[in-house]
């Protein structure tokens, strides 16, 4: 055996083409390349053909010996290829036409036939890849059937369906029922501002001062004009007496007294702007100005909100509108607020905007806890009714994003994947995957398993 031997190493290098060629056509090159544990390639990866044509050392071909000497594609009749049976020990014999053990060698001894060593070759390594990737495979225990599970007491409720009313949420904005935007009615320099953001007023209190320079000036020159007026009307009232005066000149000092009175009067007026008074008892909600900035007719300075309470105005479809009486009572939801709130609808605009095809409703709440202006609400419209199915919290089963319930029938458990909705006092909501009149399992589910026997308690 030992002239075999060395012609078979010498021959090695030669046969690496070969054997390279055939592995990639029998796309099996890239597993072996990689690794000399084909069990974890074939982990892996179902497809063994990727990695083959990184690589061109084949570490397979180093575990063969085979008598190819140079210029020869074929082994002759009669030449022995050994075969390592420590590196391969599952090869059949049977396996290629004409192969013989040799005991004492411990090898695998293959009288080559004058078939092509590459046809060979190739046959070898598709049953030893086909042999490992069924090694790395994990069987998996069979699971128990229906009958191999032991009964499971329980208790089951048939489920009806509960006709409800069919509500519609509309978004809507909490204001107060009494707001004023605090302007000035004259032009001025804001000399005093006395109230801060929050604080509490009364129907009367100071809330801005404005500068009166120039009111107060127009004041004095209508004051003289006035008393100027009104002694000329005097004299030329005894003049008349006297038969001294014509009727045309009483005339006219009668009409220069008249309007020189009007124009201290609307001096005045002007004079009592200087200092803008809140209108009613309300809180102080904004602060637009402040002490030395400059006021004018139409500027905001300040906003007011009154004590009267608050109320949510919503924008609700037309369509859903028309379900609405007046003084109906509506819940309202407010992120702040824990509990739902009732409100009784206020008012209710006759007529639509055309651009959004919404109308506009006010609708008056109770006094509540942290319940401030200008919070984000939910009103509950009525859109109809229909009909719910509701289960008991206990019978819903949840496997991670999965929610079961399982379904009592023909004395077996059913998993049933549903999809639920709100959690009501009535129970969850089931919006799909169970139907009315099916019998739940409401005790017990918790452990069942997808046709486990029940005994229904």
């Amino acid at each position: 055996m030992s002239k075999p031997r060395t012609s078979v190493l010498t021959g090695l290098s030669k046969l690496r083409t070969a054997v390279l060629t055939r592995l990639r056509s029998l796309d099996l090159a890239q597993a072996v390349s990689r690794s000399d544990n084909l069990s974890i390639a074939a982990s892996r990866r179902d497809n063994l053909s990727i990695a083959a044509s990184r690589r061109d050392n084949l570490r397979i071909a180093q575990r063969f010996s085979v008598g190819l000497n140079a210029g020869e594609e074929q082994v002759p009749k009669g030449r022995l290829i050994e075969l390592s049976a420590e590196s391969f020990p599952a090869v059949p014999s049977g396996l290629i036409s004409g192969a013989t053990r040799f005991p004492t060698l411990k090898r695998w001894a293959i009288v080559a036939y004058p078939f092509a060593i590459n046809r060979l070759l190739g046959l070898f390594l598709l049953g030893l890849t086909a042999s490992v990737v069924g090694c790395g495979k994990h069987h998996e225990p069979q699971a128990a059937t229906g009958e191999d599970l032991t009964p499971a007491a329980v208790r089951v409720q048939k489920i009806e369906p509960v006709k409800q009313p069919v509500m519609e949420e509309v978004v809507g904005t909490v204001q107060p029922k009494l707001q004023a935007i605090i302007e000035a009615k004259v032009s001025g320099r804001i000399t005093r501002l006395p109230v801060v953001l929050g604080q509490s007023v009364r129907q009367g209190d100071v809330l801005v001062e404005l500068a009166t320079q120039e009111i107060q000036a127009r004041l004095d020159q209508a004051n003289a004009a006035f008393r100027q007026a009104e002694l000329d009307f005097n004299r030329t009232a005894n003049l008349r007496k006297q038969q001294a005066a014509t009727q045309a000149e009483m005339d006219a000092a009668q009409a220069r007294y008249n309007v020189t009175k009007a124009t201290v009067a609307e001096a005045e007026a002007l004079s009592g702007y200087a200092k803008i008074l809140a209108p009613f008892d309300g809180v102080v909600a904004r602060k637009l100005a402040d002490e030395g900035d400059m006021a004018m007719p139409g500027k905001p300075l300040l906003d007011l909100e009154g004590r009267a309470g608050l109320r949510l105005v919503a924008d609700v479809p037309s369509l859903l509108a028309s379900r609405v009486l007046p003084d109906a009572r509506l819940a309202v939801r407010v992120d702040t607020v824990p509990d739902t709130i009732t409100g009784t609808l206020a008012e209710i605009s006759p007529a639509a905007d055309p651009a959004s095809r919404t109308v506009r409703m006010k609708v008056d709440l109770p006094e509540t806890a942290d319940l401030r202006t200008g919070q984000f609400g939910r009103l509950a419209v009525p859109a109809g009714e229909a009909a719910f199915l509701f289960v008991p919290p206990p019978a819903l089963v949840r496997r991670g994003q999965l929610e079961i319930l399982f379904v009592a029938a023909d004395g077996k458990a059913q998993m049933r994947l549903v999809r639920t909705g709100k959690e009501t006092p009535q129970g969850i909501e089931i919006l799909a995957g169970l139907a009315p009149g099916e019998a739940v399992v409401c005790e017990g589910a918790g452990t069942l398993r997808d046709g486990q026997p029940l005994q229904v308690q």
